[in-house]
């Protein structure tokens, strides 16, 4: 009976160091896999696939692809698990913004890979990543600082059917801190009159978030959810007959805070 306790600290205390080794592995794969996309794959499409359209829909859907056998290993190996509520729904989305909460590294792995078409909003920085640079410029992700063509690529993207994935934090959450949106995505919504979609993503343990290494890894091995919510119509939250751009767009926000903020960590 005394052996017992022990005998479930010493098994827990080995699960914890595989998770360590196999999420260090997971990290390995994933960096070595966006440098054989970006070397080889995306080159090889370059070369063969002359139509800039087709090529940037073969990429797409070549991560997308990538990002559901890299999460499917992440699962076989113990490292973590998902479900998704709505997967569907994403993955058949067309022509609106799609918006989430970022408490971890992976929510944009987790989205993308259910959603094999889409477009996504990524900060400029990311272009000097050796293992992410190919990857966004293959896929013609939007970037953030370009503030003069911004605007009208989104209206034109949204136009033909695109969808448009965006964390309106900026950055991944804070733990213990008031969550705060950035208005960008408010502002592509009512003044390219796109509806809106809204992704919650909880995560039963800490992993992967702003104040973390990837070698802090939680005691027991962490569940995520993500959860699509309805979409939003914005002819039901913006007349441009009747209200400023501005304005619109700061209600807008706030109702994405209220949203957002049922799965944000508070301790």
């Amino acid at each position: 009976m005394v052996l017992e306790p022990q005998m479930t600290t010493v098994s827990s205390r080995l699960n914890r160091l595989w998770r360590i080794f196999a999420t260090g592995f997971c990290f390995s794969l994933f960096g070595l896999g966006g440098l054989l996309l970006s070397l080889i794959w995306f080159n090889i499409l370059l070369v063969c696939v002359r139509n800039p359209s087709r090529r940037r829909r073969i990429a797409r859907r070549s991560i997308s692809q990538s990002f559901r056998f890299f999460l499917w290993v992440t699962k076989v190996m113990g490292v973590l698990d998902y479900r998704f509520h709505g997967e569907a729904i994403l993955r058949q989305e067309k022509g609106c913004l799609v918006i989430a909460n970022h408490p971890s590294l992976l929510d944009y792995v987790m989205l993308a890979s259910v959603m094999p078409e889409t477009d996504c909003m990524v900060k400029a920085a990311l272009l000097h990543n050796p293992f992410m640079s190919g990857v966004i410029r293959s896929a013609d992700y939007l970037i953030n600082s370009q503030a003069d063509s911004l605007l009208p690529a989104c209206q034109q993207r949204l136009a033909k059917g695109d969808t448009i994935l965006i964390f309106p934090e900026g950055t991944r959450t804070r733990y213990g801190e008031p969550m705060t949106l950035q208005r960008g995505a408010a502002n592509i919504a009512v003044r390219c009159a796109s509806d809106v979609r809204i992704v919650t993503i909880g995560c039963s343990e800490r992993m992967l978030d702003k104040q973390s290494k990837w070698y802090d890894v939680p005691p027991v091995k962490p569940v995520f959810d993500v959860t699509v919510g309805d979409r939003l119509a914005i002819t039901d939250y913006y007349d441009a007959n009747l209200q400023e751009p501005a304005l619109a767009a700061r209600q807008l926000n706030r109702l994405f805070l209220s949203q957002l903020q049922q799965s944000h960590p508070e301790t």
